[in-house]
């Protein structure tokens, strides 16, 4: 899949079978609209295209005072990753702006889908709303489409147990602590992937090395210590046990962190391997949320209090 920042790149398509979103998560209704979007591409011998934004646009407003920003399931590398493994031919990031927030309505059909990016098939979900105060809907665009020529199509919510599926929903199973139910939505186990970053190295201080990855966003969807599998130290995925969130006991900075400890290192790469690898770390059972600690020895018994009982969750698994 091809990714393009912004509309001005001569290697984006001049046309293309588009869909358009924020596809936080990527979740299984997601991957539905994707599956129709990359048939209805193949039928008509055009690339397959999506259309998202960075940041969310409800970021955007929440920081002018208007709105909530929604907390972040996944990241923007994660979102581009599913985006690709669904077969989706290009995607394109656009900054989402004072000015692109103010576009009319028809400025941005005229603007993005016609001249930008060429659609000649537009597929939308069922509460698709664009444009300034976000007075574009369907019938708007089904009427561009007659007088364009494209070909405008809407996709119904997608249901699961009778129950839509949304971002939302995975963010309150998230909250939940439910990994269960969020990987039901989702249709795999939820995970957060990057390069391992060197830390403060505390972790080697308390008998428990950690690899550590960046989560950009100041508010991810789900915090807390879990169990989890580490996928690309090895062949198979290792399991583990990791912490999400701001570390409140060691540091106060605010910045979201994901530390994973491997309960077998593979001696192969050595102790310093790790660092710079493109990590994929399955967050598969919660523990519990984070805490604050006293001393950094109360920490480290904490710490291995958590090692343990995730051993003991991945050992349960095992027996099945």
């Amino acid at each position: 899949m091809r990714v393009f920042r912004g509309l001005a790149h001569p290697d984006l398509a001049p046309a293309c079978a588009l869909t358009i979103g924020n596809f936080d998560g990527v979740h299984r209704g997601h991957q539905a609209m994707l599956a129709l979007l990359v048939d209805a591409a193949r039928q008509r011998g055009l690339p397959s295209c999506v259309l998202t934004f960075e940041p969310h646009p409800r970021d955007f407003f929440a920081g002018r005072g208007a709105g909530t920003a929604p907390a972040r399931i996944g990241t923007l590398r994660d979102k581009l990753a599913e985006l690709a493994r669904c077969g989706i031919d290009q995607a394109v990031v656009l900054r989402f702006d004072q000015r692109l927030s103010s576009l009319a309505p028809q400025d941005f059909i005229d603007q993005v889908l016609r001249l930008g990016l060429g659609a000649r098939y537009l597929l939308v979900g069922d509460d698709f709303h664009f444009g300034a105060r976000r007075a574009g809907d369907y019938a708007l665009l089904a009427a561009a489409g007659l007088a364009t020529g494209m070909a405008v199509a809407r996709m119904p919510s997608y249901a699961l147990a009778g129950l839509r599926v949304s971002s939302s929903s995975v963010r309150q199973a998230l909250a939940n602590g439910d990994m269960a139910r969020a990987a039901t939505l989702l249709g795999r186990p939820y995970s957060i992937s990057g390069r391992v970053v060197r830390g403060r190295q505390l972790g080697r201080t308390l008998a428990c090395p950690t690899l550590n990855l960046r989560f950009d966003h100041p508010r991810p969807a789900v915090t807390g210590i879990f169990a989890v599998a580490v996928h690309g130290l090895a062949a198979q995925p290792l399991p583990g046990v990791a912490s999400l969130g701001v570390r409140p006991t060691v540091e106060d900075a605010g910045r979201v962190l994901l530390e994973a400890h491997v309960f077998d290192w593979p001696a192969a790469i050595g102790p310093e391997g790790g660092y710079g690898r493109l990590l994929q770390v399955a967050l598969l059972h919660k523990l519990h949320d984070e805490r604050r600690y006293a001393d950094l020895d109360t920490l480290a018994a904490a710490i291995a209090r958590d090692i343990a009982d995730a051993r003991a969750w991945w050992a349960g698994l095992a027996r099945g």
